[in-house]
């Protein structure tokens, strides 16, 4: 696998304003260094210890991302660093997550994730949650948090006009809560959806960031 190349083609297939993370659960960090020395800087992790441990090995400019379900006891190892927290879906791990950007001295970004998939084993808000949520007087106390849009997966399918629905599902929560909750700022614009197998179709509904391993580094490693 020629991960330099991939990653250079993969690019070229996506809008500028669309950012790429590599996925680099279950790579070792020689895989992530020759992403990282062709220019690539932006990388996903889905577990806590993963992520710390290459946080610690790794060059201190990498941009990481933290993309799987994260448990509130986990908040404070990768609070002092993370770039993303993708999977916000529960007021109680907003919370966990504004404590310690306080302890870190820090605002942490955050996207909410949204269950848009007919799959019953996706973690995820419904709209109604997420309104609740963001009309809390909980929520609008926190000053160390900083919710940048939204996040989804599609539907694990073949059927491709299944998966667009679901993309262009998350496009209209974002409008609704853009136009609801964030009308007055610019820093809640992204719409994190699209993996290996459906990213040109997430594109093409408005995502604004694409999160690709297998395509990159080839099979994950168990």
């Amino acid at each position: 696998m020629d991960i330099a190349k991939k990653i250079s083609e993969i690019k070229q297939t996506l809008p500028e304003e669309v950012k790429l993370v590599a996925v680099s659960k279950t790579k070792p960090n020689e895989d992530i260094m020759v992403a990282y020395s062709s220019g690539h800087k932006v990388f996903g992790e889905n577990k806590v210890q993963d992520l710390t441990k290459k946080y610690e090995e790794l060059p201190k400019d990498i941009e990481w991302h933290f993309i799987g379900h994260l448990q509130r006891n986990k908040v404070k190892y990768i609070a002092p660093f993370v770039y993303l927290i993708h999977g916000v879906d529960s007021v109680k791990l907003l919370k966990e997550i504004n404590k310690q950007g306080a302890k870190n001295k820090r605002i942490i970004s955050c996207l909410l994730q949204f269950h848009i998939a007919e799959e019953e084993t996706k973690f995820g808000l419904s709209v109604e949650e997420a309104k609740e949520l963001l009309s809390s007087e909980q929520y609008k106390a926190f000053e160390n948090i900083q919710i940048k849009g939204v996040m989804g997966m599609a539907t694990y399918t073949e059927n491709e006009s299944q998966v667009a629905k679901e993309f262009r599902m998350l496009k209209n929560i974002f409008n609704t809560l853009k136009n609801e909750y964030f009308s007055d700022t610019k820093d809640f614009c992204e719409i994190s959806m699209g993996m290996s197998d459906d990213y040109s179709l997430a594109v093409k509904e408005g995502s604004t960031m694409v999160r690709i391993g297998s395509k990159i580094f080839g099979a994950r490693n168990y």
